[in-house]
C-alpha cells in the first residue's frame, strides 16, 4: 500500500513509518524541515506544512491507499479540507484524542460519553479546547456522508523523549530533578488512575486498524490496558534517578493546582482530564485485529525509557516561565547563571516573583493574537 502520514515525524508517526515499512508498505511523510530519504527503505519525506491548503492539495494529487494525519487543526480549518481528506484517499484515519472522553465510574469504551456531549460547563463549552476541538472533528466525520474513515483515539503516549507527569513535560520536572531542586506535583491530580501507553505500542495497534476495511466509519481508542496512579509513576522516575544519579529528587506536593493551572494556562486540562480517573476497556480493538495486543507494562516501560534518556543526554529546550512558577510553589530559586540569555531572566523572574502580572501579559498577547 502507498500511505501518507501528514505530520508523521512526531513520536508516534517514527514508531509507526518503520512498522508500516516492515510489511511492505510504501511510506510517505510529510515535514516542515528538510529530511532525506531513507534510500532503499520506502520511506519518502515531502517537505511543507500540511496546514497550507496549497501544499495539501498538491501532495493529495498522488494517489494513496490511506492517509493518516496526525496535524492538528481547529474546528473550521478542519471543516474546510475534511472533503479533499476523504475524496483523496481509500482510507483517512483520524488522530483524535481520549481527551474527549467525559469522566466515567466505569472502564470507557468507544461509545462512552464524551465531554462535548455531557459537560454542563457552558463557558467550557463556548472554547476551543483541544478535546472539545477533536469531538467536533468527530462530529464532522460523522456526518459527511462517507465511511471511508476511522478516528483513532489514543491517550496519553510515552517514549525515551517523551515522559509526562500529569499536565509536566519532561523538561519541566526532570529538569529541577537533575539540577538539585525538587520536583512540584499537585496532590490532587498524584493520587489519581491514570493510563500510560508506549509509543511504540500504539503504532502497532494503529498499523492493525491501517487497510482494514473493519474500521471504516469506526472508532477506537488505543490504550494500555494496564492503570497506574500518578504518584506511582512519579515513584518510578525517582528510583530511576537515584539509580542513575546516587541522588534521589525532593518532592514538593503543592495543593494549589487550580492556581497554578491558571498560572499555566492549562485549567481545562486539569480540570476536564488530569482530575479524572482514566481507565480504559480496549475490547473493540482487540475484537477488530483478532489477537491478543500485547501492552508494555507502564512501570517497564517508564524504567527503560527514563534510563535510555538518562544515558543519551538529550533534553529540548527547558521552558522557564514554568520553572519561575515551580519554584516560587516550591519556595526555591534558579541561579540567573543557569537561564541562558536576558530575555529568559526576565520571563523567569516575574513568574517566579509577580505571575499575576506575567499571566496579565500572557492574556494580552492572546488577545492580540485573536483580534
Amino acid at each position: 500500500m502507498r500511505i501518507l502520514l501528514l505530520g508523521g515525524t512526531g513520536a508516534m508517526g517514527m514508531s509507526l513509518a518503520p512498522i508500516l515499512l516492515s510489511r511492505g508498505d510504501n511510506v510517505f511523510v510529510t515535514t516542515r524541515s528538510y529530511r532525506e530519504d531513507k534510500d532503499g527503505k520506502g520511506i519518502h519525506y515531502i517537505q511543507g506544512n500540511a496546514h497550507q491548503p496549497a501544499f495539501l492539495k498538491e501532495v493529495l494529487k498522488e494517489p494513496y491507499d490511506a492517509v493518516v494525519d496526525f496535524m492538528i487543526y481547529g474546528t473550521e480549518e478542519f471543516k474546510e479540507r475534511i472533503d479533499l481528506l476523504l475524496s483523496s484517499t481509500r482510507q483517512y484515519v483520524f488522530l483524535s484524542s481520549a481527551r474527549v472522553y467525559a469522566e466515567s465510574n466505569t472502564p470507557i469504551r468507544e461509545d462512552s460519553p464524551r465531554l462535548l456531549d455531557a459537560c454542563k460547563d457552558k463557558e467550557y463549552l463556548a472554547q476551543e479546547e483541544y478535546a472539545l476541538s477533536k469531538a467536533r472533528e468527530e462530529n464532522l466525520l460523522c456526518g459527511s456522508g462517507r465511511s471511508n474513515w476511522t478516528i483513532i483515539r489514543p491517550y496519553i503516549t510515552y517514549n525515551s523523549n517523551r515522559l509526562q507527569l500529569g499536565v509536566f513535560e519532561k523538561e519541566d520536572w526532570l529538569y529541577r530533578a537533575l539540577h538539585g531542586r525538587s520536583i512540584v506535583f499537585q496532590k490532587d491530580i498524584a493520587a489519581r488512575m491514570t493510563t500510560l501507553t508506549y509509543g511504540y505500542d500504539v503504532a502497532k495497534a494503529m498499523a492493525c486498524i491501517i487497510g482494514n476495511e473493519g474500521a471504516y466509519g469506526e472508532s477506537y481508542h488505543i490504550t494500555c490496558p494496564e492503570t497506574i496512579r500518578w504518584d506511582e509513576a512519579l515513584e518510578t522516575y525517582l528510583d530511576v534517578i537515584e539509580e542513575k544519579t546516587g541522588n534521589r529528587p525532593t518532592v514538593t506536593y503543592i495543593r494549589e493546582s487550580e492556581r497554578l493551572a491558571q498560572l499555566m494556562g492549562n485549567t481545562c486540562q486539569v480540570k476536564y482530564d488530569r482530575l479524572y480517573d482514566r481507565v480504559f476497556d480496549d475490547g473493540k480493538i482487540r475484537l477488530l485485529t483478532g489477537e491478543d495486543i500485547v501492552y508494555t507494562s507502564p512501570r517497564e516501560g517508564l524504567r527503560r525509557c527514563l534510563e535510555e534518556l538518562l544515558d543519551s543526554g538529550e533534553m529540548k529546550a527547558v521552558s522557564w516561565a514554568v520553572q519561575g512558577y515551580m519554584d516560587r510553589f516550591a519556595g526555591e530559586r534558579t541561579p540567573l547563571k543557569e537561564i541562558p540569555d536576558a530575555k529568559r531572566r526576565v520571563k523567569y523572574l516575574l513568574c517566579r516573583y509577580l505571575p499575576g502580572v506575567m499571566k496579565a501579559r500572557q492574556d494580552l498577547g492572546k488577545l492580540v493574537c485573536r483580534r
